[in-house]
């Protein structure tokens, strides 16, 4: 990963929310409540750094944490906080770069957050999602599609030629 002196990835893929918006304050907008149901896509070349930063929010009374999966990938967890996750001070005092963690699935606190880092070099449509099945229904996922590398190496195998057609 190419790291700038302060942490942050050079020429990465970024999936931050949008800054200044409360994702953790006590009264949100009742529209908020009703989740929207979609898959979000995100196109990733061969070889990229990425750095996402799950944010958990005060929605749902109650509220629970979000073990959240990714296929295809293990990921360093380099940061988590409590509250709003803040771009510019969070990624200098509350990221472990020294031996973050070496996961699959990672744990989004309730009003919280957690940064993850990963080399896409697995070319190909990957699934990343809240571990309970019903946040899935509630679009709590998104798919990752990892662009093929140069090397043969570092492309999608073709289907096998026995491959059964769907019908």
């Amino acid at each position: 990963m190419a790291l700038t002196r302060s942490g942050r990835l050079r020429n990465a893929v970024s999936c931050v929310s949008a800054a200044g918006f409360q994702f953790t304050a006590e009264d949100q907008p009742l529209f908020l409540q009703t989740p929207r149901l979609a898959t979000e896509v995100k196109m990733i070349k061969f070889g990229e750094a990425v750095e996402i930063v799950l944010q958990g929010t005060s929605l749902g009374g109650g509220g629970i944490d979000h073990p959240m999966h990714l296929h295809g990938f293990s990921f360093y967890i380099v940061g988590f906080g409590f509250g709003n996750y803040n771009v510019t001070k969070d990624p200098s005092t509350n990221y472990n770069l020294k031996d973050p963690p070496y996961r699959n699935t990672a744990t989004v606190p309730r009003s919280g957050w957690v940064a993850i880092r990963f080399i896409a070099n697995n070319p190909v449509v990957w699934f990343m999602h809240c571990h309970f099945d019903r946040h899935l229904t509630w679009g709590m996922n998104v798919v990752f599609i990892v662009k093929n590398g140069r090397g043969i190496s570092q492309q999608m195998l073709p289907p096998p030629p026995d491959l059964p057609p769907c019908y």
